[in-house]
């Protein structure tokens, strides 16, 4: 598979040291057109990097809605991070195409991904095949419970970077640490650190990151990007300090 340009900027991201940011963007908890319009000019202001759309569960129609008004207002690029093969709009850059490597569960390894495939080669989206890992975050998550799998505990860093470095073999482009939405704690500087010793490609971490503390943990520990979520959701000004933390370490490495 040929590398779109959305992986071949982060895998020249990484090589550089450059940090990124993306916003997750959860359908159903977006209630009018204008939350969205405003989110989004938000991050066009503060340079968030990538918007990521999609969740474990989404019983609204709001779904292409959403996606249709980030494309509309904005040129940052739309990545879907799908919770099911129904989550696919052609109208988006990219999607990840996850396989929830840390589970057991067929259908989220490789089931959903047959239902989908025929639908996302005829829709000409980048197709990011990306390593998903559940990591315990200290209570059951939407992400945990809608994919009947169990996270990989939280104090056992080598059954994550191993789970990483097998995803990394079978040919994934990208892995992906969550601690789920709402996550109580982030993912640990430990398993962040042996993941990324263990693996060459780019490494996305979300959930708990809900403090400048813990965001700056989290890429001091090999995180390349990260996604936020839920914290902009309770605060959007939160947006606006992760970006000026990732600007200023990007400018650290002579970075514009």
């Amino acid at each position: 598979m040929n590398q779109g340009d959305i992986l071949r900027e982060l895998i020249e991201k990484k090589e550089r040291g450059i940090k990124s940011f993306a916003v997750l963007i959860d359908p159903d908890k977006i209630n009018e057109f204008g939350d969205v319009v405003k989110l989004v000019n938000l991050c066009a202001t503060h340079k968030v990097d990538y918007i990521f759309v999609g969740g474990s569960l989404i019983v609204n129609d709001n779904f292409k809605t959403v996606i249709s008004a980030v494309k509309s207002i904005s040129s940052i690029p739309t990545i879907i991070f799908p919770g099911n093969s129904m989550q696919i709009d052609p109208s988006a850059d990219a999607i990840l195409f996850l396989s929830l490597i840390s589970g057991r569960n067929p259908e989220m390894l490789i089931g959903q991904h047959v239902h989908s495939a025929p639908i996302i080669k005829r829709s000409k989206l980048e197709v990011i095949p990306t390593g998903y890992m559940l990591i315990n975050s200290g209570k059951q998550t939407s992400a945990s419970y809608m994919s009947n799998t169990t996270p990989i505990p939280g104090n056992k860093p080598v059954i994550a970077s191993s789970t990483a470095l097998a995803g990394e073999m079978l040919g994934l482009q990208l892995i992906y640490l969550d601690g789920g939405s709402g996550a109580e704690e982030p993912i640990s500087e430990s398993i962040i650190k042996e993941v990324e010793n263990n693996i060459d490609i780019p490494l996305i971490v979300g959930g708990g990151l809900n403090t400048i503390e813990r965001v700056t943990q989290a890429l001091n520990s090999g995180a390349d990007l990260i996604v936020v979520g839920t914290a902009i959701e309770k605060d959007q000004n939160f947006l606006v300090d992760v970006s000026m933390k990732i600007s200023e370490m990007n400018e650290a490495l002579n970075v514009h």
